[in-house]
């Protein structure tokens, strides 16, 4: 496939997924008021029509075909308002778009998995049909048409070009395909400009027989209407319709008349001079008169054009683009070595001792710049996490029906904005965490809660703020919490946990979090495969975040996300052990200090503890911990740094602080994942200015090590 096939098709599916996520969040809104407001039928029907005219183009036929006989359904809706459709009828109205809208994903991920489209489609077909009928069926009493492209089909056979006397003969461009499809879409954009009564077209059955779309190649697309006035309409939507290449304006000669139709002939004689002239040819058609045998008189072909703006303004345009993140990845690769190659040069060993004024100068004008080509390169990637909260959705709603279950979802914080990169990586855990909340913490029934003492609808609070570098976000539910006994014997059967120790609430929730574990005792549609908590373990700890659980019995259980706002770039503190230099992130540090051996106390296993605000925690020293040569031993001789991650919290001893800097996180190689690194409290590395290299310490990893 060529580059400019590859950016069609990213467009394609770019906008059909943006389009279905505004389709969802529409009918989930509407299922919840059991009704489509009209601007809602105008939307759906827009979403739809967009749809299948993409998908005609990129020649994926399942989906323009349901979203063709969508479109017919919306098409009904939204000609006869949302009464045409009974009461009883609109929780399968809202079910059967539900499934469209997962047909249309599921071929969407299969158009980016390169696997063939589903051709099997008349199953969800016949659905569509239905609906169509029943809706008819219930407006017209006993008979529903056996399609909605009856009705102009019928008028056209019935009617003849005396009856529709003003037409346009439109002509698409050569080898632009899908003439058909596109005769149709020009079909439904004239329906918007006038009653479906008012015009005809030929060839009939272009939304449905492809074989139309050799005679439109040979003949031409012909729109016949009953007034001048509807013809002059329909040019608009002509110019304004892709691929067209020119088109004429065909006067049909009105016929003689009996004499018993005089009346009829003499009533429309006043309409006979202005018919004369087709509205998009500014000179004068021939008369009717001077041709008799001809059936129509064309006027000269003429270049679709589109139309003006109205008041002559100028045209709009976007104040938003979207841009390849591979191109904002690259950007901020180069804002990186911007920001190291200007710590190099400012800080170069051959300027100590200089007095240079103007250089100092410019070298504090060159770090404001920097610093703000900086943060504006981070910004562009930041964006916010309503879409991934949003999905969350269509889950509770989903699970509610197939459980049995009454629950709601909470949204807050909606707005928080986070690097694209970690939001794609946190939307799996949310998930599992959303469903989890669903499947084991709401109750299995009202009464349950009522008993209880609860609302008999339950609960899930999704939330997210900014903290600083970091963004929180938490799911909460007010289910049945966490039956720790159930989870510490699921654990001991598992080998996890030891039946003769004690355990705290804390220790046991983290047994939820390793892998194949499961309170289940069977395997269901949602959860009993021990994935679910694991995922969500692993996903958040490879953007560089940790997950607390706490939970209180009969009350519910809140799970939170603690991620940094973004990978590119940390504020971090510069220490020493040794000839060594280490990055800790400023987020993880509480405090520091400078303490001697009497401060220090040892536990049972000789372990070093210190005491800080009447609680102990571990000491770990850096230089035994890496086996490092070099490095101070005496404990009054280096500094002492309190770090929190998490549940975490402990000490890390140190040669000295060398001060607070922003650094520009690099992966380290590939080939050095086989040592498994990471779990020896290693996350990446930094060029610092004078071009030395920095290790950057996995705050949570680091104390799992020492362990």
């Amino acid at each position: 496939m060529s580059a400019g096939s590859d950016s069609i098709l990213d467009a394609f599916l770019y906008e059909t997924n943006t389009l279905l996520e505004q389709l969802d969040s529409i009918v989930l809104a509407a299922e919840q008021q059991d009704t489509f407001s009209e601007e809602d039928i105008n939307t759906i029907f827009r979403i739809m029509h967009t749809i299948k005219g993409s998908s005609a183009m990129m020649e994926y036929n399942s989906l323009m075909t349901i979203a063709h006989r969508a479109e017919d359904l919306f098409s009904i809706i939204r000609d006869k308002t949302m009464d045409v459709v009974p009461e009883a009828l609109r929780p399968e109205l809202f079910d059967l778009l539900f499934q469209t809208i997962d047909f249309f994903r599921g071929e969407l991920e299969h158009i980016e998995n390169d696997q063939p489209l589903t051709e099997d489609i008349d199953t969800l077909l016949q659905k569509v049909n239905r609906m169509i009928n029943q809706i008819n069926a219930s407006e017209q009493g006993a008979e529903a048409p056996a399609s909605q492209e009856a009705a102009p089909a019928a008028a056209a056979s019935s009617s003849g070009s005396d009856a529709f006397p003003y037409a346009l003969q439109v002509f698409f461009d050569e080898g632009c395909g899908m003439e058909n499809v596109r005769a149709y879409m020009l079909v439904n954009s004239v329906r918007d400009l006038c009653a479906e009564t008012d015009f005809t077209y030929e060839p009939e059955g272009v939304g449905s027989d492809p074989a139309t779309a050799d005679q439109i190649v040979e003949s031409g697309f012909l729109l016949r209407f009953r007034t001048q006035e509807d013809r002059t309409n329909a040019i608009h939507a002509v110019t304004s319709a892709g691929a067209v290449r020119t088109y004429q304006a065909i006067d049909t000669p009105a016929p003689e008349k009996a004499p018993d139709s005089q009346p009829k002939e003499a009533a429309a004689a006043p309409a006979a001079p202005a018919a004369q002239t087709a509205p998009a040819d500014k000179s004068p058609a021939p008369a009717a008169s001077a041709a008799p045998a001809a059936h129509a008189v064309p006027a000269a072909p003429q270049k679709a054009e589109p139309p003006k703006p109205e008041g002559g303004g100028q045209h709009h345009k976007e104040s938003l683009i979207s841009v390849n993140l591979n191109k904002l990845d690259h950007l901020a690769a180069v804002v990186g070595e911007i920001v190291i190659t200007e710590s190099m040069v400012t800080a170069s060993p051959e300027l100590k001792g200089l007095k240079l004024d103007a250089f100092t100068k410019s070298a504090r004008q060159l770090r404001k710049l920097t610093d703000e080509l900086q943060d504006v390169s981070m910004s562009l990637r930041m964006v916010p996490v309503s879409g991934t909260f949003q999905k969350m959705n269509r889950i509770v709603r989903d699970m509610c029906k197939k459980l049995g279950k009454q629950a709601r979802l909470t949204l807050v914080g909606e707005d928080t904005e986070v690097d694209k990169t970690i939001v794609d990586s946190i939307s799996d855990p949310i998930m599992h965490i959303v469903r989890n909340s669903m499947d084991h913490g709401i109750e299995e029934n009202a009464q349950q809660r009522i008993d209880a003492g609860k609302d008999p609808v339950g609960e899930i609070i999704l939330s997210a703020r900014h903290t600083g570098s970091e963004v929180i976000i938490e799911i909460k539910d007010d289910g049945q919490g966490v039956n720790y006994d159930a989870v510490l014997n699921k654990a001991i059967r598992n080998g996890l946990a030891s039946p003769d120790m004690e355990y705290s609430h804390k220790d046991i929730l983290n047994f939820l979090m390793t892998p194949g574990f499961s309170t289940n005792t069977e395997v269901t549609e949602f959860s009993g495969r021990g994935v679910g908590m694991d995922v969500v373990k692993r996903n958040v700890e490879e953007v560089g975040g940790v997950v607390t659980i706490t939970s209180e019995p009969g009350q519910g259980m809140t799970t939170t996300l603690k991620i940094p706002l973004t990978m590119a770039i940390m504020d971090g503190m510069e220490v020493s052990v040794g000839g060594s230099i280490f990055t800790l992130p400023i987020h993880n540090i509480r405090q520091s200090f400078k303490i001697t051996d009497a401060d220090l106390i040892r536990d049972a296993a000789g372990g070093e503890m210190f005491k800080c605000m009447g609680s102990f925690y571990p000491v770990i020293r850096m230089r035994d911990l890496y086996h490092m040569e070099g490095g101070v031993t005496n404990i009054q001789d280096g500094i002492l740094i309190w770090l929190d991650a998490g549940d975490l919290s402990y000490c890390l001893f140190v040669d000295e602080l060398l001060g607070e800097q922003q650094v520009v996180v690099k992966p380290l190689p590939a080939y050095l994942n086989r040592f498994n690194i990471k779990s020896h409290g290693i996350a990446g590395c930094t060029i610092l200015g004078d071009g030395n290299i920095s290790i950057i310490l996995d705050v949570s990893n680091l104390y799992t090590a020492a362990r």
